[in-house]
């Protein structure tokens, strides 16, 4: 059975009035999360005293966060600015890996730092034995082939698929249940499939990570030095506040999509979906480089190192010419 050529993605259902201002909105959020994030990875990649296995997890996470955000936020925008909401079907289901293969790294990632922290506040003198570079590769590369080996099987599932009906999605990105329930064979399958190996994945991250700052937290109200208890909860903070901000509102998508059909309206789950990949991106490199002395010390001496020279030549001109 022949599929589609294109699918048409709808945007947000019922709301259609917002459009320019949802357009306005994302690409103010996209270049904000395109700026910080590059900004984090130029600061980490250029200053050698940022080689810790903390600011390389962190580089990562930014690189992971750029690739989500650059998934489906232009294609959002060209939607609600120009009404283009054709999608090949190839391209369809690769915008569908790369946004779910991402969402399956930044856990891990976010499960690495977690244990990266718990390592440096509860075993502080076997740190450097512990995290060395071979085995900050290999959490990465077990990381990555995790993401491609639960995304994979869900990919050939869908896409041997036969859609023969409606070409419609009623999203604004090819979401897996929204494209599945576009088939004309049984798509609960491939539907299982995501929701229990995301509910695995997820599950036992954040069980990892809750142990990691429980036993962090411990040792750290056992420290006799407040100044020692602040910074390490000060450190541990920023950490805290990125993993609640992607986990939150990712499961309540995901559960909400499952069990919301009839209860809780079709765009408020599309917004949702769309708010859980943009709003981390965005806000993950501004609770960094507030919360974290290093990286904002950083990059406001690369920004200002950027921009004095203009200012000086700005400021010559105008003494020149008086």
């Amino acid at each position: 059975m022949e599929s589609p050529a294109t699918f048409i993605l709808v945007g947000i259902p019922g709301l259609q009035s917002s459009y320019l201002w949802l357009a306005i909105f994302l690409s103010a959020m996209y270049t904000t999360a395109l700026l910080g994030n590059s900004l984090i990875m130029t600061v980490i990649c250029m200053d050698s005293t940022l080689q810790e296995p903390m600011y390389c997890f962190l580089c990562v996470l930014a690189a992971v966060d750029i690739v989500m955000a650059s998934s489906v936020v232009p294609k959002m925008v060209s939607i609600f600015c120009s009404g283009d909401s054709s999608i090949s079907f190839h391209g369809c289901f690769t915008q569908m890996y790369f946004v779910h293969a991402a969402t399956a790294v930044e856990t891990g990632l976010l499960l690495a730092m977690a244990f990266d922290r718990y390592v440096a506040i509860c075993k502080p003198l076997h740190y450097s034995r512990i995290l060395t570079p071979k085995m900050m590769l290999r959490m990465c590369v077990a990381i990555i082939i995790r993401a491609g080996m639960f995304m994979t099987p869900l990919s050939w599932m869908l896409t041997h698929l036969p859609f023969c009906g409606s070409n419609v999605v009623p999203h604004s990105y090819c979401e897996h249940m929204a494209v599945a329930k576009l088939a004309c064979g049984d798509p609960m399958p491939s539907s299982l499939y995501s929701l229990i190996c995301s509910s695995i994945i997820v599950g036992s991250d954040v069980a990892f990570i809750t142990t990691s700052y429980v036993l962090i937290l411990k040792t750290v109200f056992g420290l006799s030095s407040k100044n020692a208890q602040q910074k390490a909860l000060s450190t541990c903070g920023s950490h805290v506040g990125v993993m609640a901000l992607y986990y939150l509102p990712g499961m309540v998508s995901i559960y909400v999509a499952w069990l919301g059909q009839g209860i809780v309206p079709l765009h408020t789950q599309v917004l949702l979906a769309d708010l859980y990949l943009i709003i981390p991106p965005t806000l993950n490199p501004i609770i960094y480089g507030i919360r974290t002395k290093q990286i904002r010390e950083r990059i406001w001496s690369l920004l200002t190192r950027c921009f004095l020279p203009f200012q000086s030549g700005f400021m010559n001109i105008r003494l020149y010419r008086s």
